[in-house]
């Protein structure tokens, strides 16, 4: 039966006659009498579902016949019903329904904690409800999901009153929240059960807002949102209004950037004023608005270099900084075209300068990886930028606009000298750079994610923009990490150029940027670039070459028993150890003192490490064929010789990561002084300026005594002790079985 829309009608609620339009649900007739009805299932801007039950009201129709009780978020009133909310059967029930959801519901939970406004505990206490009957459910809670900078998820907090899931589809439109599972293992999930950090979800806020408990709070809320103390000097704050006011913020959430108000602060440079100097570590990205900045790199192009200083019982050496022009060294690669750095610009290495504009961003790895800044950013102008933390750079990343302007920046500006920028690359021209702009995807990944995996079809080449990927392949139930690689390493080359097939699997060691190149444009390249065709084989032959070894070693491992405690320790991974003979040794420390003294005092081997059988391998570089110490470098400056030696390039910032990396502490930073030598950069270099200060950090490794005709430390023992072998003969001697398939161990002395 039909009625006119502005007919009204009448019934009772708690003994007052209330009188509302046809079509009008009870609990919102009740709501315009001022006559409250709990409710944790939706909010006025969303649609009731009747989830919660916690409405549940006494109903009896006109004619006096009572009904079992109803929801009143979504039963519609009638003419002349009765409706009781606050009867003693309808309170008993609530309480019922609420110690039913506090059973499996952390309390306090962490928003009860924090502002003391969760709903559920709240509206609980309110009703009475001070202890609960039941016990705990004996299934797993699934683990906390902090892989969201602004959001933190509490599965175990959560309800299932669906608020979130209709706040992010209704309200938002963005449909990346909804139910999986079925029973007890019923959760909230992000896309495809992704984490809410890798997922699609543009940390818009609204499921915050939406949350009635815990199970999605602001990470402002938990101690991590404000970038500078209130009245700090010259930082400025930022009202969300004059955001929102910005092209680049345009359909960011106001109601994020209220919650995460002084995670974005204003700050104006005057000329010649420091930003951010190299090798300092941060947590923040910059965002110019006005005014122009010099980017570069203060440290001199110059490596450490080690020579005989004077005779002795043994040679004196000491450590210098040379550039390559006057001591290069032996299979170092060519001089790079461009130094990489942490910027949608690479700095040529001659001349390590360059200017960023308005619309740039620089910092994004320091930002969503803490590494360290790769480089010195200093105003050359009156300079107005946004400085913000993890959380507001993730949601810009995420926004279109913002995205959009980033993107056409890099295919503008920096997508040939990227490409170029690879030594393979090097001589492809820019008719084909701009054949390949607007063809290439940039494509972001979250930590942990894959990028691509072993076995499935090879449809793309990769080549890293932002961050470090993980290349592995699978040894029965093992993983085998094949490579590290940093921006402009690249991946994907072999699958296409062998059958069509991934031969590994690729995942983001931290937040990753990648060039996706499609496999047309890829086989383009190699037709019109026959010598590019013959760089990328004779790399691709190399690396099936080191993979084929590592599985022969592995396989020797795994029929071995010794070689369990072999491969435990790392010492299959090393290229070069100096061993101790415990049995001979007399722990007198001559080969401490003798590598101290042929290095101007600074000894690089501690008398202490790991032990095989009798041998104490001590702690000096071992080569790692897996090098973990590569792994974050913000300049790139660390890699292999293609002997496999680690090798420190010229252009370290002295930022000491690769020695916080090194698990074995074999890489050490020292302070030297700088050879004086004239750059460029003394264009750029002020008063202000602290770098030019003729003090020079550079990170330091052991490097085998290559100058003399054996190590220090092993010419000094006087016990014929020490010894610096290579493991894998050697090893295959006390062990008795063949490491490399080649030629067993002969002797000791190396």
């Amino acid at each position: 039966m039909s009625h006119d829309p502005n007919e009204l009608m009448t019934l009772t609620i708690d003994g007052q006659e209330v009188s509302v339009p046809h079509g009008t649900t009870i609990f919102d007739a009740a709501r315009l009498a001022g006559i409250p009805i709990p409710v944790l299932c939706h909010q006025q801007n969303q649609t009731p579902v009747a989830v919660c039950r916690i409405c549940m009201v006494d109903v009896t129709e006109a004619n006096g016949r009572p009904r079992p009780p109803l929801a009143a978020c979504i039963f519609k009133a009638e003419p002349g019903m009765v409706v009781k909310t606050q009867s003693e059967a309808i309170l008993n029930t609530r309480k019922t329904l609420y110690e039913l959801m506090l059973t499996d519901h952390p309390s306090p939970c962490i928003r009860q904690q924090q502002s003391g406004d969760c709903e559920l505990e709240n509206q609980a206490a309110a009703a009475g409800v001070h202890d609960v009957r039941f016990l705990k459910r004996a299934v797993p809670v699934l683990a906390p999901d902090d892989s969201s900078p602004a959001i933190h998820v509490d599965f175990s907090a959560c309800i299932l009153c669906d608020r979130c899931i209709r706040g992010c589809a209704e309200i938002r439109h963005n449909y990346v929240i909804a139910r999986q599972g079925k029973g007890y293992f019923t959760t909230i999930a992000f896309d495809d059960n992704q984490p809410m950090g890798n997922s699609t979800c543009v940390t818009c806020g609204e499921c915050m807002v939406s949350c009635p408990t815990g199970a999605l709070t602001n990470k402002k809320a938990l101690g991590s949102g404000r970038l500078y103390p209130e009245n700090t000097p010259n930082v400025y704050s930022v009202e969300t209004e004059e955001l929102l006011a910005l092209p680049v913020f345009k359909g960011v959430s106001g109601t994020f950037l209220e919650l995460n108000s002084g995670s974005v602060v204003k700050r104006i440079f005057e000329p010649g004023e420091i930003i951010v100097r190299e090798g300092e570590n941060g947590s923040t990205a910059f965002y110019m608005i006005d005014g122009t900045v010099d980017v570069y790199i203060g440290s001199p192009r110059e490596h450490v270099a080690t020579q005989a200083a004077e005779p002795g019982l043994f040679t004196k050496m000491v450590s210098l900084l040379r550039p390559k022009t006057q001591q290069p060294r032996e299979e170092e690669r060519a001089t790079p075209s461009h130094i990489r750095i942490d910027a949608p610009v690479d700095l040529p290495y001659d001349n390590p300068i360059a200017q960023l504009h308005p619309g740039d961003l620089f910092g994004e790895m320091t930002c969503m990886s803490f590494y360290p800044r790769s480089a010195t950013v200093r105003a050359k102008t009156r300079v107005i930028v946004l400085e913000m933390l993890r959380n507001v750079l993730d949601v810009m990343q995420k926004n279109k606009t913002f995205r959009a302007q980033l993107e056409t920046n890099y295919r503008g500006r920096a997508l040939g000298t990227h490409l170029r920028s690879v030594p393979i690359f090097a001589e492809i021209d820019e008719d084909f750079v701009d054949h390949l702009r607007d063809r290439v995807d940039l494509m972001r990944f979250a930590p942990g994610q894959v990028i691509c995996e072993e076995g499935e079809p090879a449809d793309a080449f990769f080549l890293v923009r932002i961050g470090f990927v993980k290349v592995s392949q699978k040894r029965g139930r093992d993983e085998m990490v094949l490579a590290y690689l940093p921006r402009g390493g690249y991946f994907g080359e072999m699958g296409l150029l062998q059958g069509g097939v991934r031969t590994a699997t690729c995942v983001a060691l931290d937040h990753v940027e990648v060039v996706r190149i499609l496999a047309p444009d890829f086989h383009e390249m190699l037709d019109r670039y026959p010598y590019v065709r013959t760089n990328i084989m004779r790399m691709a032959e190399q690396r099936a070459r080191e993979n084929n070894l590592a599985q022969t070693r592995r396989s020797l491992a795994a029929e071995n028993a010794p070689l369990g405690q072999f491969l435990e320790q790392g010492l299959m991974e090393a290229q070069s150890l100096l061993v101790l003979d415990l049995e001979k040794c007399t722990r007198c420390d001559q080969c401490v003192k003798a590598c101290a003294e042929a290095h101007d005092g600074v000894t690089r081997l501690l008398r202490d490490g790991v032990r095989f059988e009798n041998y104490l391998v001590a702690t000096s570089c071992r080569q790692c064929r897996d090098p973990r110490c590569m792994i974050g470098c913000p300049v790139g400056s660390i890699r292999r010789r293609n002997s496999l030696e680690v090798i420190i390039e010229d252009w370290c910032v002295g930022c000491g990561l690769c020695a916080s990396n090194c698990p074995y502490g074999n890489i050490t930073v020292h302070e030297f002084d700088s050879s004086g030598n004239a750059t460029a950069l003394q264009s750029v270099q002020t008063d202000k300026d602290a770098s030019n200060t003729g003090k020079v950090r550079k990170a330091t490794s052991c490097d085998l005594c290559h100058d003399l005709a054996e190590p220090s430390c092993v010419y000094a023992c006087p016990h014929d002790a020490a010894h610096r072998v290579k493991p894998n003969e050697f090893f295959a001697n006390v062990l008795g079985v063949d490491l490399d398939g080649e030629a067993a161990f002969v002797g000791k002395n190396r």
